[in-house]
């Protein structure tokens, strides 16, 4: 591919054809050689460009001698000093001696020798580029100076009593000062609001709830201040003031913002103007406004007159003084400026303490034993390390968090390093140099531009460019072009990721000194070697220690983040240069972009994609460079994570995280967060941090397998993704796509040709994608190999906890679960080599409904090819490839060969995780709500002898629908006999309760039948047939070496992520049941008409739905009122909220769709959201989205309550959802502990409650209440489904409950 068309846009990139940096640069060798001068226009004749270099050459040479004149006047020693003749550099073929020089004005002097004469000369041109540099930065300061000077400060008012009082004050100013006008300005301010200033839009709302151009604009004021462009910021505030249209965007909070800025520049002026646009714009001064006020005249040591007046007037508005100093949150040197202030009127006024009240204490009947008065007797565990080296694994992760990003050394094979890797990474190094001078130079015009469309008035993105150095954006990105799949990437994702990323670094704080102190003492609670006083949770020494709040920021506009991740994107774009010799040796010596802006069809819709130049990929393959990069928060940390103390201050050291992670943009969730009492998300904030301080390690020996595979071609089978040269290639000879030209080709033909080509493609990127995410895995797990390493946790706004790292964690697939294992190991004890016989034999996933003791009993009978897996896995009998989930089973077999070898295995100290899955968890807790006798029995909340398995009951209720329907002619009965299993139904069954629908069961079915081998695919005529198993090429898929041409096996989705860019939003999925075996070859079949799997899984859906209709009756009653519920609450106008029985507030962030058009630059940019809450709720969403969300945030609260309690008993405990681990020796107690806080939660009335919170929620508002939607709601709510006879307690005794 010679070259690339441009699409649309394209026009915009004239002037970056120029390169950066000053003209004549010297050429690199190799490749780069002569094409980095300016480029000049090819159609100018040779006497055009002679007289062009003459011109050049005459102005350099005026330049030159203005600049010697200027030299002269400014002084007889420097023009003496430049009269030193100095030797000249030798040239080919001989050396020059060096002239003598003269004296200056009084005669010539002594000959000087060359070595002197050249040291001047060195001397002279160093001066002369520091004083160049000098030159540079004042030029640039006064620059700066007159542009602000052009930035308008006094306000244009719209009242015109108050624009006449300015101008009276302003030509009064010597005889009155500017204290004095603002006390009068005060006293002449509104008390309160009136009726029409709080129904005006400017105040429609709680300000904390700003949304659209309100929040854009409150996020420019806040970088403003941040980035030192305060005059900025109070320009801009002016201008929207001036115009009644803008005006009313303009909130207090803003008008407080700008004052705080001038209140700390002392800049009382400049601060009266701001009271003047708040009393013009109808809004009364609160506590902040007073505070900048009373902190701007402490600086200026002004007289007490004037603040005695300002105090009067704050008592007059209602506003207490002693809300300065507990209310408004300040720095201490705000807080002491402040407090000079008011003490030059009120010498005796002593600040009231921040009131240390008692610590508050969760009131939830659930947790009453976890904070009531500590029991001696409990002892909390403690980590394996010492004090000494936790405090180096803090600086470590210290370094790490500073730095922004960590790289990694790839686990790619290594190539060798022949002369062309050389000269490619020669090559690389060289073009990287030129884009970073080009990057800085795009950047600062980029700047220049943005700061000319602020000065208008306009909302720029001038101060978000200047949040981060340019060093920074630079580094970033470069690491963006590096990490750019060679099919491109969508420019909305990399516009949206890369404005996330200036987000996530601007908030780094910087108190590192005070972080390092309170640390240490925190980190006595968890050493090997210290003592506490007391034992405590670790929020609660962390909280004794005093710590401060760190200060909760806005989110930014999710069009702000496009919109500056864009212009950044569109920076590199210009930047990004490479002689055209790379993509054509013989090709003339220019410039040609790197990446190209073209369009594409993603699901029926037409996007742009950045898609990097095939000369540019071709160029890093063969360069091969052994680096990933990413950022801090991405990978684990090194050390123990901050405890969570509240809903926004937890996890990394420097990195501010969020308890409860939400769609960018989204603040539905952190408001009501913020609003709850603090003492009841105490539950969620210790289950979180005690998630977190689980250690983990690298479990070496299944790395290095994986590893050998991974650079063998893979292996699919067992999940592990085959390179891009694995990838099917497009179709040859009458089948490829130049045939569709072809005259004698029919249009079906044509057609099919097109769907195989786009199935390949399709493919290929699956297979692409896969591949990347395996290569970020194992090269952070290499990294972290001889590691501690610690997973920070937050959660869903279900309550739902996942790792804050997105590629390396243990909520992944069954290779990333056998990675790791818990750093920290006990004894096994009396039972502990049992449960890993019996977690063995579980992850085969055969014996599913045999006891316990018949699974272990299974394992002995299987020792010896246990013990072949551990010893010869990859050369023996392989037996551990063909489990369920076969890596762990290796990894287990591995640690039950080492337990029966050592000499005494219940000495034996295991740290491998050994996991308890819920018995189709979601029914569970709808037969535990609905109190179903039959339904309890069905998912083990029953005692029994033998394990009921509920998958295996709804495929035999199916089987009998079946061979009705077969026995009255049913077409699609008949062929499906003998193919319906347990797997087939497996996945539909387990999500139905989460809120699957029949279409998305259909598709899940689908999948399970393509999988199976002998399953009829396509209907030929009357009659059906299979697809054969493999197609001419194909590899057998026997061997785990060689792996399939078809798909891989895994999730599948859209190109890789950018290393670190993608990912740190995305919530892990959670593993639905035994990992699918891998799609052969006839596992994706062309659509077609004839295609009768689509008939098959239309049929089986249905009758999946109708067996738990019939065996499950109380959990669709439940469903269905949860429902209607949410349907009619939505019709309100309102979001379904709820709050969990462990106190957390739950909003479904499900809203109509809202569009924000972002034009210009490469294209236009289409934002869509759905968690703006000034746009209706979704219906749809908000019905079908309760009731599984409502059952995720049950099991949430049960994984919560175990969690703590087992931390409360020492236990080592983490969780994947409804999956819970522990050491092998423990497992018993945590059954116990599981099953007992399952009764507890279930004893609450929790359908009751409900109704009670939604009709106080949504139906007492006198307002709402003669609403035919609210009547039909309180009617819904009232009507709680019938609980059954079921007794809770019988779950006490029930072995297979979690097993």
């Amino acid at each position: 591919m010679s070259a690339v068309r441009w699409g649309r846009g394209a026009a915009g990139f004239g002037r970056a054809l120029w390169p950066a940096g000053p003209p004549g640069l010297l050429a690199e060798e190799g490749a780069l050689g002569g094409v980095w001068g300016r480029k000049r226009s090819s159609t100018a004749s040779p006497c055009e460009q002679d007289r062009r270099k003459d011109w050049g050459h005459a102005e350099l040479l005026e330049v030159l001698k203005a600049r010697v004149r200027q030299l002269q006047a400014e002084g007889v020693a420097e023009v003496t000093v430049k009269r030193v003749a100095v030797p000249r550099a030798p040239e080919a073929g001989g050396a020059q001696p060096a002239r003598q020089a003269k004296a200056g004005a009084e005669g010539a002097a002594p000959a000087l020798s060359s070595r002197w004469a050249q040291k001047l000369d060195n001397d002279q041109r160093l001066m002369e580029k520091r004083k160049q540099r000098l030159e540079g930065k004042l030029q640039k300061h006064v620059e700066k100076v007159a542009w602000q000077k052009q930035l308008r400060l006094e306000p244009r008012l719209l009242s015109r009593k108050l624009a006449s009082q300015l101008q009276h004050w302003e030509q009064g100013t010597p005889r009155s000062p500017w204290e004095e006008q603002l006390a009068q300005l005060l006293q002449e301010a509104p008390q309160r609001l009136g009726g029409k200033a709080a129904a005006a839009p400017a105040v429609r709302g709680p300000e904390s709830r700003l949304e659209g151009q309100q929040q854009r604009l409150l996020s420019f004021f806040e970088c403003c201040l941040l980035t030192g462009h305060l005059p900025l910021a109070h320009h801009v505030l002016v201008t929207h003031h001036s115009k009644s249209q803008q005006r009313r965007l303009l909130t207090l909070s803003m008008y407080n913002m700008v004052m705080l800025g001038w209140a700390r520049q002392g800049s009382f002026k400049e601060l009266t103007y701001v009271f003047f646009m708040l009393k013009d714009a109808g809004l009364a001064p609160d506590l902040r406004s007073y505070a900048a006020a009373l902190q701007c005249m402490g600086r200026l040591d002004q007289d007490a007159g004037t603040i005695r007046r300002c105090l009067k007037q704050m008592a007059q508005d209602g506003l207490q003084l002693q809300g300065l100093f507990t209310a408004v949150p300040l720095g201490a040197e705000e807080r002491a400026e402040l407090l000079r202030a008011v003490r030059k009127a009120k010498p005796s006024f002593t600040p009231p303490r921040l009131p240390v009240s008692p610590p508050q204490v969760n009131t939830s009947p659930l947790l009453r034993d976890i904070y009531a008065k500590q029991d001696p007797a409990v002892s909390y565990p403690r980590l394996h390390l010492s004090l000494k080296e936790l405090q180096g694994l803090f600086r470590r992760q210290l370094r790490v968090e500073m730095a922004t990003t960590i790289t990694v050394e790839s686990v790619e094979k290594v190539p060798l390093l022949t002369k062309e890797v050389l000269h490619a990474r020669k090559t690389l190094a060289g073009l990287r140099s030129r884009w970073k001078t080009a990057l800085y130079q795009e950047l600062q015009e980029t700047k220049e531009s943005e700061a000319h469309a602020a000065q208008e008035g306009r909302l720029s993105l001038f101060p978000y460019l200047c949040l981060l150095s340019e060093k920074e954006v630079v580094g970033m990105l470069l690491q963006t072009l590096q990490a750019l799949p060679a099919q491109g990437e969508s420019l909305l994702f990399l516009a949206h990721e890369l404005g996330l990323r200036v987000f996530k670094r601007k908030q780094l704080r910087n108190e590192v000194q005070e972080l390092e102190q309170r640390y240490s003492e925190y980190l006595h609670l968890l050493a090997s070697d210290t003592q506490v006083e007391e034992p405590c949770l670790p929020r609660q020494r962390w909280e004794a220690l005093g710590e401060t709040e760190a200060p909760h920021e806005q989110p930014w506009p999710t069009s702000v983040v496009v919109q500056l991740g864009k212009q950044l994107a569109e920076v590199l774009v210009r930047a990004a240069r490479m002689p055209s010799s790379l993509a054509a040796p013989r090709s003339p010596a220019t410039l040609i972009p790197v990446l190209y802006h073209v369009y594409s069809f993603r699901s029926f819709r037409q996007i742009g994609i950045l898609k990097p130049h095939p000369a540019f990929t071709q160029l890093l393959e063969t360069a091969a460079e052994r680096t990933l990069t990413f950022e801090s928060t991405d990978v684990p940390m090194l050390c123990p994570p901050l405890p969570w103390t509240s809903p926004h201050s937890g996890a990394f050291l420097l990195s501010p995280t969020k308890m409860m992670r939400s769609v960018e943009g989204s603040q539905q969730h952190q408001l009501l967060l913020e609003r709850c009492p603090p003492a009841e998300l105490h539950g969620a904030l210790d289950a979180l941090t005690q998630l977190g301080n689980c250690a983990w390690r690298v479990n070496g020996r299944v790395l290095d397998l994986v590893l050998e595979l991974f650079n063998d071609k893979g292996c699919p089978r067992l999940g592990v993704p085959a390179p891009p040269s694995e990838a099917p290639r497009p179709p040859e000879g009458r089948q490829a796509p130049k045939g569709c030209l072809l005259p004698e080709v029919s249009p079906a033909e044509k057609a099919e040709m097109r769907r195989e080509l786009a199935r390949r493609l399709k493919v290929a990127r699956e297979m692409q994608s896969l591949r990347a995410d395996a290569l970020y895995r194992l090269s952070l797990a290499q990294h972290l190999r001889h590691c501690v390493f610690w997973l920070p946790h937050n959660m869903d706004f279900r309550g739902r906890t996942y790792p804050c790292s997105p590629h390396f964690n243990h909520l992944g697939s069954d290779l990333a679960r056998a990675l790791l294992e818990f750093a920290q190991g006990r004894p096994l004890g009396p039972h502990g080599l049992n449960w890993l016989k019996i977690h063995l034999v579980n992850l085969t996933g055969l014996k599913k409904r045999e006891s316990l003791e018949a699974r272990r009993d299974y394992a002995d009978e299987l020792m010896e090819d246990i013990l072949d897996s551990a010893d010869r896995p990859m050369t023996g009998r392989k037996w551990w490839m063909e489990a369920d989930e076969p890596w762990q089973a290796l990894a287990c077999c591995m640690e039950v060969a080492r337990a029966v070898r050592a000499p005494d295995p219940t000495a034996y100290v295991s740290h491998f995780p050994v996991h308890q899955d819920g018995s189709c968890n979601g029914l569970q807790h709808y037969a535990a709500l609905g109190r179903d006798g039959a339904g309890a029995a069905s998912v083990n909340l029953l005692p029994s002898d033998l394990p009921q398995d509920v998958y295996s009951e709804v495929a035999a209720q199916v089987e009998v629908f079946r061979r009705q329907d077969a026995e009255q002619g049913v077409r699609v009965a008949q062929m499906l006999e003998g193919f319906i299993g347990r797997k087939v139904v497996k996945q539909t069954v387990m999500t139905v309760v989460y809120g699957v629908t029949r279409y998305g069961g259909r598709l899940q079915i689908e999948k399970r039948l393509r999988e199976i081998h002998d399953f009829p695919q396509v209907r030929a005529g009357p009659g059906l047939q299979t697809l054969p198993a493999a197609v001419p090429g194909q590899v057998d898929t026997g061997s785990c070496l060689c792996p399939p041409w078809g798909p891989p096996a895994g999730p599948v989705g859209a190109s890789p992520p950018p290393q670190s860019l993608r990912g740190h939003h995305q919530a892990p999925r959670r593993e639905a049941g035994p990992r699918p075996r891998p799609a052969r070859a006839h596992a994706l079949p062309s659509p077609s008409p004839q295609d009768f799997v689509w008939e098959a899984s239309h049929y089986l859906v249905r009758q999946v739905f109708n067996s738990l209709q019939e065996m499950f009756s109380g959990t669709r009653s439940i469903q269905r009122w949860l429902t209607e519920s949410a349907r009619l609450i939505s019709h309100t106008g309102s979001a379904v909220e709820w709050v969990t029985p462990l106190g957390i507030p739950i909003v479904q962030p499900y809203h109509r769709d809202s569009k924000v058009m972002i034009k210009g630059g490469l294209q236009s940019l289409t934002v869509s959201s759905s968690v703006d809450t000034s746009q209706k709720p979704n219906t749809l969403k908000q019905k079908n989205g309760f009731p599984p969300n409502f059952i995720h945030s049950l099991d949430s609260s049960h994984m919560i309550l175990t969690a703590l309690h087992c931390y409360r008993k020492g236990l080592t405990f983490v969780s994947v959802h409804d999956c819970f681990w522990t050491h092998a020796a423990d497992v018993a107690v945590m059954n116990q502990v599981c099953r007992e806080q399952f009764v507890r939660l279930h004893s609450q009335p929790i359908l009751h409650n409900l109704s009670r919170f939604l009709i106080k929620r949504f139906c007492s508002d006198p307002r709402t209440s003669k609403s035919v939607w609210v009547s039909r709601l309180m009617d819904t709510l009232l009507s709680v489904p019938k609980a059954g006879t079921f007794n809770l307690e019988q779950v006490k005794r029930s072995t297979y409950f979690f097993s």
